[in-house]
């Protein structure tokens, strides 16, 4: 357990990769392969709290912190980044979300299912022609007396396509721009929310994605979540916390390799010697725990930063930049130590390699990340 952990993160991080070898690994092979999403085990995470590690204790959480989250998060990837996508676009883009944001009404009613893994929460926010310029989402919301007409198509949910509740932005004031964004609570069963199709990825197979479609959905005023026309900051912290969070997942995947790879430099001898002997070998592997090290100090500082200034963005998109792109680093290091075995699908090394690669492309590309840095640290003045 990393040392920079409380007796009570260390508790939780124990607790939950004894849960990940019981319940995740003998599924994790499926998953992939099959791109099967277990729906029953989000419910057994909900009974270990896994699910609520944020939310208020009144509402069913466990009202911790978002280290406690990360460190979640960080143990399932170790085994299944999939798994660790879906928990977290649940727990922390959805949940925490409502549980932030929502009056006490919306919290009393939705988050305690959605605490206990009955129900799956998703956020709906990136559309086919509003990816990286997130805020030019063309999704409308009319209001219409007690209730917004919702119309328009929501493209790469994660979640979506299995998701019992959703979190939509929409415009609400379309001539207003990014501040005539609304944000609105929509239920699976509402007439006329289609799923319009799953997407077969790459990698991160059994975390269900999707492109989502509503065609005159009525949505209750009450729906709503935070004021009208003011959803960008709901938008923009959400974003901020939900890169912190998720550097966990990169995090968890470098622990992954670097176990692997000793494991293997160790018992694998070439040439009459343990291939741990070779310098090169020595090399791949200080890489790999140095990236491993560097990336979760800096999932660490990102967690503190946005619990305690959400404004500042730098941290978080640092964090999620350099963990993800160390763990693309890492996987296809760990697969050159194998060899030939670590091509082989026999092994979890090329699912890590692809699943990786995921986490330089969501929450914002590592390309928009390095603009969020540089212009924070330039300041006033050097944005577009």
């Amino acid at each position: 357990m990393p040392s920079e952990l409380s007796p009570e993160e260390q508790d939780l991080a124990l607790a939950a990769r004894r849960f990940v070898q019981r319940e995740v690994a003998p599924l994790s092979d499926r998953m992939d392969r099959e791109d099967y999403f277990p729906r029953d085990l989000f419910r057994k995470l909900g009974e270990q709290g896994f699910l609520g590690p944020t939310v208020p204790e009144r509402f069913g959480g466990l009202g911790l912190s978002y280290r406690a989250q990360a460190v979640i998060l960080e143990e399932i990837a170790r085994e299944s980044p999939a798994l660790a996508l879906s928990v977290g676009a649940h727990s922390n883009l959805a949940v925490d979300n409502l549980a932030r944001n929502g009056n006490d009404a919306q919290r009393e009613e939705f988050l305690p299912p959605l605490v206990r893994g009955e129900k799956i929460a998703a956020l709906a926010l990136t559309e086919p022609n509003a990816g990286s310029d997130a805020v030019s989402l063309r999704t409308r919301a009319e209001r219409r007396g007690d209730h917004y007409l919702l119309n328009g198509s929501k493209q790469f949910i994660t979640n979506g396509p299995v998701a019992d509740t959703l979190l939509v932005y929409a415009k609400t004031r379309p001539s207003e721009g990014a501040h005539g964004i609304s944000v609105l609570l929509v239920s699976r069963e509402m007439e006329g929310f289609t799923v319009s199709r799953s997407l077969d990825k790459m990698g991160m197979r059994g975390s269900p994605t999707g492109e989502l479609a509503f065609q005159d959905v009525r949505v209750p005023l009450d729906r709503r979540v935070g004021e009208e026309n003011h959803g960008i900051g709901i938008l923009m912290g959400g974003l901020n916390v939900e890169r912190a969070v998720l550097a966990a997942i990169p995090v968890g995947i470098l622990g992954a390799c670097l176990e692997r790879s000793l494991q293997y430099a160790r018992e694998r001898e070439q040439f009459g010697e343990k291939i741990g002997r070779f310098e090169l070998i020595q090399e791949k592997i200080a890489n790999i725990y140095m990236d491993l090290e560097a990336s979760r100090r800096m999932l660490y500082g990102a967690l503190e930063s946005v619990a305690t200034d959400p404004r500042r963005l730098r941290e978080s998109a640092s964090a999620l930049t350099f963990a993800s792109e160390a763990s693309t680093r890492a996987a296809l290091q760990a697969i050159q130590i194998h060899g030939g075995y670590g091509y082989m699908r026999d092994l979890p090394l090329e699912r890590l390699a692809r699943d990786a690669k995921l986490l330089e492309i969501g929450a914002g590309t590592s390309e928009i990340r390095r603009l969020i840095i540089a212009r924070e640290l330039l300041g006033a003045g050097f944005g577009r």
